[in-house]
């Protein structure tokens, strides 16, 4: 009996990280939809980004019908406890930041847009960033802050805990940033 109970204990962990592993490659799945949803907005809207994940849901209009661009389930962070992406806008600071680890990552490149529109109507500039340290370098838990308005480019998890996936590089959840401008 205790042979098999310290083969349970020791068994957990890794039970526990096969789980995490699991909700982050659904994590980046479904970030990926929505980035994909994204540009698919901007492409039948003239280049206009969405303002909202209920645009996304509502799809594009074709004809008397709306064709579906984006499923439900990709609408809900599955990392995060409110089940909410956090909306990245084209001039947040975030989205610099995971510009930069990109072409790090890219060895010094920063990787092509599949869509020349959102490429050349919001281009990410790296050089005019002021850093200010203001970011939250302390994993752990969920961010609850409410969106800013506007227009997003992109979206990223609430979850502030570090990952067992490194995405582009990168081991913190709320770091990982899905948006059409780097696919």
């Amino acid at each position: 009996m205790t042979i098999i109970a310290l083969l349970l204990v020791s068994a957990a962990p890794s039970v526990r990280q096969q789980t995490q592993r699991a909700l982050e490659e659904e994590a980046i799945w479904r970030g990926e939809q929505v980035a994909e949803a994204i540009r698919l907005f901007a492409q039948a809207h003239g280049g206009q980004l969405p303002t909202s994940m209920e645009q996304l849901l509502e799809g594009n209009p074709r004809g008397a019908k709306n064709v579906q661009i984006l499923r439900p389930e990709a609408a809900r962070d599955p990392l995060s406890s409110t089940g909410e992406w956090r909306l990245i806008h084209p001039n947040d600071a975030a989205l610099i930041r995971f510009q930069v680890a990109v072409t790090t990552y890219a060895g010094g490149r920063t990787p092509p847009t599949r869509d020349p529109l959102i490429s050349r109507l919001y281009q990410v500039r790296v050089g005019n960033i002021l850093d200010t340290g203001t970011t939250d370098a302390t994993p752990g838990g969920s961010d609850d802050s409410a969106n800013g308005t506007g227009p997003f480019i992109g979206v990223a998890s609430r979850s502030r805990r570090d990952s067992i996936i490194t995405y582009y590089g990168i081991e913190r959840h709320d770091q990982w940033i899905f948006t059409p401008l780097f696919r």
